[in-house]
């Protein structure tokens, strides 16, 4: 993987026992982003979590939500259920529009002694219960003694925990750069530009964290996101094939497919809602949180919802095609 770089944006992560913090000092003392613990385990919230996103938001930091992977996550059901305590907190946070960053996966603790394979699943899992919900593709942070027992996830962005400065963490389960580098706990490992390992604002010890490009390019690459429904306009259109046979349209709002509701939940042999009065939708009843209302028809995310059932999706950019298949389930 790649080394650090002068410039790179400098942020830090938090969570309740950090006690009070002072975002503003935090911000002025060059720090541009802050990850804040929401949630572990299937029922776990941080007590400082909705307060932390507040001051940090109103202190003008770039703000991102983590999860921790409990160890009594053993199944990809159990996974499931603690992704739905996840998306509750970013919910009650004011939703994912309040993120400027991607959920995040917190896995790196194996007491209950998993196979790889189930570590995997469990991971896959969580991150796909979390996309579905949010419409967001979620950020898989762990140590490099920890992601071995990862396969397939690659496709995800990387935060990598390595306390040292200089060398930079090795290529490991498919991953060939990091994303996010947390490279000091604030006691041991690589300092701030400016030579410091403490934060203002901060009273202890604190995560210190880079990202590979500048604070503009970090804005540039995740806040991007899909208009509101009603609001967006479709960047392009194609045709939704299921199993064989076009049943509908494709639309793309940010670089992201959506086909409709209905469409899709025939499909995937699912029961679905649309309610009208609210503008929300749901899929086996769950609440879908990325839906698109074009011309009076729902449309939703087609990738995180249909893996999330075992289905596979392709897209055919030179034809504008999605094409959903059956997955591995």
């Amino acid at each position: 993987m790649q080394a650090r770089k002068k410039g790179n944006a400098q942020g830090i992560d938090v969570s309740h026992h950090q006690g009070i913090i002072d975002f503003k000092k935090v911000a002025a003392d060059g720090i541009s982003f802050v990850f804040i613990k929401a949630t572990q385990g299937k029922s776990f919230r941080s007590k400082t979590f909705l307060k932390f996103v507040k001051d940090a938001n109103a202190a003008g930091l770039m703000i991102g939500a983590y999860h921790y992977v409990d160890d009594s996550a053993t199944t990809p059901e159990m996974a499931r259920q603690e992704a739905v305590n996840f998306v509750s907190a970013i919910k009650d946070a004011g939703g994912v529009s309040t993120f400027d960053l991607p959920p995040v996966m917190d896995y790196e603790s194996n007491k209950s002694n998993l196979s790889k394979t189930e570590i995997t699943a469990v991971a896959k899992a969580f991150l796909q219960e979390v996309e579905r919900l949010t419409g967001v593709r979620p950020i898989v942070y762990t140590y490099p003694s920890f992601i071995g027992n990862f396969s397939g996830l690659s496709g995800y962005p990387l935060w990598i925990a390595r306390y040292h400065a200089t060398k930079a963490p090795s290529d490991a389960s498919g991953w060939s750069r990091w994303d996010f580098w947390q490279y000091s706990d604030g006691q041991y490992g690589g300092t701030l530009p400016n030579g410091k390992m403490r934060v203002n604002g901060v009273a202890g010890p604190v995560d210190l964290n880079e990202y590979n490009g500048s604070a503009d390019e970090l804005r540039a690459r995740f806040t991007n996101r899909p208009a509101a429904p009603d609001k967006a306009g479709t960047v392009g259109s194609g045709a939704f094939v299921a199993y064989g046979r076009e049943v509908g349209k494709v639309l793309l709002f940010g670089g992201k497919s959506y086909v409709p509701l209905r469409e899709l939940a025939n499909a995937l042999g699912l029961a679905f809602h649309w309610d009208n009065a609210h503008k929300e939708a749901y899929l086996n009843g769950s609440k879908l949180q990325s839906v698109q209302l074009v011309d009076g028809k729902a449309y939703v995310q087609l990738r995180p919802i249909a893996e999330s059932y075992g289905a596979k999706v392709s897209w055919d950019a030179k034809n504008k095609i999605a094409t959903l298949t059956k997955g591995d389930k």
